[in-house]
């Protein structure tokens, strides 16, 4: 008699072969999506019924048997449980909630696509997941029709970027884009890849995380023809890394695909540096590099999961004197209406004189760097501007100058908001003399 395997425990796959279990199609068309399938797999209450399905209202909720596999049948707190399952605190919309909370739309020169920086663009190709995160920041969207786009607005997109010659990087997201059959996933890869100006072409995609059966040979090797690959993921919690997930990533890195990771800060789930030492050393280990950690958005019905911005500043501390450098993720917060990507880092610099800069580290052990003299930059023959930079200035190649870039080069003396009270009343009464 063959030797039953785990998920065969739980009595809504007491009857699946391993043949179906490691069919990725069958984990997608397989999803938990009601409160009557989710209680054969975790113990409910009833009032826990009625709370999600109270919660299905505002994002939809699907979950792979293979993740609804890891979850405790009895532990609300579990950081599986707490991802894929819906909770009251979603219906809560709080008064700093919003939307769109990083203005993906307003970027948006054409459905889907969004252009915010000059030489990359997110391609946003699916609203579909494999599992819908409860923390996940674009709920305006995500299972909302749980399909890829027309095929018609995909090549719409397509035709954006092959006009934005300044376009070097295109991020394929979602929803999930692995959600794609192999071949039509292959379909967009192939039209990005002939265009003359776009050079690296990314996934992002939690299914090592949430479907690792996804990660078959047939994709692999479609990846492979259009390098270079990059593929950032998304697990939150070590217990995220089965031996499931490590063979996919595995079966990724072996096939020349560069892993990265971006995790999202969760109250209750993650808030805790000896968990994220333990996550990123897991990582790393799996050939995974830690890139980002997300301060969570302030998107609608997400509040319950956000933490202090000083609790993430504790984690980083701890992970820069506690674990490899590489293993350190940058901290960052999408900061809304359209700001960015934006660090937040430890101060280190405690103190600084006209050439001394006074450093500390974790341990709060201090010293000291001797900055040169302005003289002493000048000296030795080196010429005071980069040649590649004058290189470009006469070829007519340099980029237009942006932002604190403009300071720097002494272009402006001052950077200041748009509509200014006292600008806008200075017009008005120039405007009325000349009338």
């Amino acid at each position: 008699m063959a030797e039953r395997r785990p998920y065969q425990s739980i009595p809504l796959w007491q009857d699946v072969d391993d043949a179906q279990w490691n069919d990725w199609r069958w984990q997608i068309a397989n999803r938990i999506t009601t409160v009557e399938q989710l209680g054969q797999v975790i113990n409910l209450t009833e009032e826990e019924r009625r709370v999600i399905a109270e919660s299905l209202n505002t994002l939809r909720m699907s979950i792979t048997p293979y993740y609804a596999s890891l979850m405790d049948p009895d532990d609300p707190a579990c950081p599986i449980r707490m991802r894929a399952v819906p909770t009251m605190f979603e219906t809560q919309i709080r008064d700093e909630d919003q939307v769109d909370p990083l203005a993906e739309d307003t970027d948006s020169p054409v459905r889907g696509l969004t252009h915010r920086y000059p030489d990359r663009i997110l391609f946003l190709v699916t609203d579909q997941c494999s599992m819908y995160c409860r923390h996940c920041t674009r709920r305006r969207m995500a299972g909302e029709t749980d399909q890829p786009l027309p095929q018609s607005q995909i090549d719409e997109m397509i035709a954006y970027v092959r006009e934005a010659r300044g376009v070097r990087d295109v991020l394929l997201s979602g929803g999930d884009p692995l959600t794609f059959a192999t071949d039509k996933l292959e379909y967009i890869v192939a039209r990005l890849h002939e265009i003359p100006h776009v050079e690296i072409v990314r996934y992002g995609s939690a299914v090592p995380v949430v479907m690792p059966q996804r990660i078959t040979d047939e994709l692999v090797q479609m990846m492979k023809r259009y390098q270079p690959v990059w593929l950032n993921t998304h697990f939150n919690h070590p217990r995220e890394v089965t031996p499931e997930s490590r063979r996919a990533l595995a079966k990724l890195a072996d096939n020349g695909i560069v892993l990265g990771n971006q995790s999202v800060l969760l109250k209750g789930v993650n808030d805790c540096p000896y968990i994220m030492k333990e996550l990123v050393q897991r990582l790393v280990h799996n050939r995974v590099r830690p890139y980002y950690i997300y301060q969570c958005d302030l998107s609608q019905g997400i509040g319950h999961f956000r933490t202090s911005i000083g609790k993430g500043i504790e984690i980083i501390e701890h992970l820069w004197g506690h674990t490899t450098g590489f293993a350190v993720p940058r901290y960052i917060k999408d900061v809304g209406g359209g700001v960015g990507k934006t660090p937040i880092d430890p101060c280190y610099i405690i103190s600084r004189s006209e050439r001394m800069v006074i450093f500390r580290n974790y341990e709060g052990t201090i010293g000291r760097y001797i900055e040169p003299e302005a003289e002493e930059t000048r000296s030795g023959g080196y010429p005071e501007q980069c040649q590649i930079c004058e290189e470009r200035k006469r070829r007519g190649l340099d980029q237009p100058q942006v932002g604190l870039e403009q300071l720097f080069s002494g272009e402006v003396s001052a950077l200041e908001p748009a509509h200014l009270d006292r600008h806008e009343r200075n017009q008005m009464a120039r405007a009325k003399r000349g009338a």
